[in-house]
């Protein structure tokens, strides 16, 4: 018969940095950004879609999806799952949480700022953390003067190595100028290889500002740079495809770009403003379907009234409606979801998911802590059964909520060795209603930064 301590080899161990971050995350209602593999469960069918929209993009095609879920039912995990998939496969990635300062269009610098934050977290699989451009650059140099060294039999110390490398980089150069905007990002890859190659460290730092957006207008790029336009709010999506097209030169699979909290799109409170970003999401929409993009993946998070509400979620936007909006077929037959339409939406994660999720959580929690993890399956069956057993949990209660209550009673347990899973089950805590949405909106504004007396449309997300 297997004993429990084989059981407990058997089971990966997580080293105790990763470990710390997951259940740190956790129990602060974030995401960790690492060690994701360790916790994931379900989500099967979603991630196999996203996974297919990868290898689209990889053969030159594009794709454009929303993920659609209430809060905390894990649209932001199912985001940094697939940022984490994305980055193993040789992809370049993006990702922003839109915000009333960041948004997709704007007359104050607001779509200016979701392109700084996107370039700002632009990560790979050696640089995850993100502020991987100088690194992308380098390594576009690098492959270039390898490939001449490789075809061309030439030495970096061989007189016509440096015109070799160039003539490479116009050719490069020549592919994107078909591109909106393609001649001006041209030239400043030709800029940055010139001061590559003497050694001007200057130059380098201005073309990387230029890139990153962070010139505030012609007049700053002309005076350090030589160039007569600078990335703008009107414009900033147009280089996003060029980063893409340019990115698989450079020796990378394309760029996919993840965008989440489209609810601060929906709090909006001008309608006309609102109605130019859904405009924007449209461009964006249109140019990855139609082929007007390549090597690009984009994919948005919202809640479904962020995306459904007529009045003014995507919805209200005929031209997305029209788009996105469900088949009939997908409508009437319960049970059988596209998982190829354009919207993705989220279904709650079965009691048996959340069972092998806790116990994982179980295992990850003693490791961290350094004690033999001693609830039985039975307690932890008993666990969601109270959780779930609450009134109002059937509509109101969230994985998020389930697992910050799961890691708080680990936390109790492993500092009081007295207490039982059975006394913390049977305390009040287990007994009390599930808080409704405005309820836990209001209970999680200081966790958000958001007052919900001024904003009633603060979401939070798992």
């Amino acid at each position: 018969m297997t004993n429990a301590k084989t059981i407990q080899a058997d089971k990966p161990r997580v080293p105790k940095r990763i470990a710390a971050v997951i259940i740190n995350s956790l129990k602060g209602g974030v995401v960790p950004r690492v060690g994701l593999p360790y916790i994931t469960v379900g989500r099967e069918r979603e991630i196999a879609a996203l996974l297919h929209d990868l290898d689209l993009v990889a053969d030159g095609g594009a794709s454009f999806r929303f993920l659609v879920g209430r809060y905390g039912s894990g649209k932001s995990f199912l985001l940094q799952t697939i940022r984490n998939h994305a980055m193993g496969k040789g992809f370049v990635v993006c990702d922003a949480d839109l915000s009333p300062e960041r948004k997709l269009q704007g007359g104050g610098g607001q779509g200016l700022a979701t392109y700084r934050e996107l370039i700002s977290n632009l990560s790979t699989k050696t640089r995850p953390e993100g502020g991987a451009l100088p690194l992308v650059l380098d390594r576009w140099v690098s492959n270039i003067q390898t490939a001449v060294t490789v075809e061309e039999g030439l030495q970096p110390t061989d007189v016509g190595f440096s015109d070799a490398v160039e003539r490479r980089i116009m050719t490069t150069v020549q592919g994107l100028q078909e591109l909106v905007h393609g001649y001006d990002f041209g030239r400043l890859l030709v800029l940055y290889w010139r001061a590559y190659q003497d050694g001007d460290d200057e130059t380098k730092a201005n073309v990387i500002r230029w890139f990153r957006g962070e010139y505030r207008n012609k007049t700053e790029a002309r005076r350090d740079l030589g160039v007569n336009i600078a990335i703008g709010d009107e414009d900033w999506y147009d280089y996003l495809k060029l980063f893409a097209t340019f990115l698989r030169g450079a020796g990378y699979q394309g760029l996919i770009v993840l965008i989440d909290e489209l609810v601060n799109l929906y709090k909006i409170p001008n309608a006309v403003s609102r109605q130019y970003n859904y405009e924007k999401i449209l461009t964006m929409y249109n140019d990855t379907l139609q082929g007007k993009a390549h090597y690009l993946g984009i994919i948005m998070g919202g809640t479904p009234q962020a995306i459904e509400d007529r009045r003014r979620g995507l919805y209200s936007y005929e031209a997305l409606r029209s788009r996105l909006t469900q088949g009939r077929f997908s409508q009437e037959q319960e049970g059988l979801v596209d998982m190829l339409a354009p919207v993705i939406r989220l279904q709650p994660l079965t009691y048996e998911e959340l069972l092998v999720l806790i116990e994982k959580l179980a295992d990850i929690h003693a490791g961290l802590f350094g004690y033999t993890r001693a609830l039985t399956q039975d307690q932890l069956v008993r666990f969601l059964q109270a959780e779930y057993g609450r009134v109002g949990a059937d509509t109101h209660l969230t994985p998020r909520e389930v697992i910050r209550d799961f890691v708080e009673m680990l936390d109790i347990l492993s500092q009081n060795p007295g207490v039982t899973v059975e006394s913390l089950l049977g305390g009040q805590m287990f007994s009390a209603p599930v808080a409704s949405p405005a309820e836990q909106r209001a209970a999680q504004a200081t966790d958000g930064g958001s007052s919900p007396a001024t904003d009633e449309f603060t979401e939070f997300e798992i």
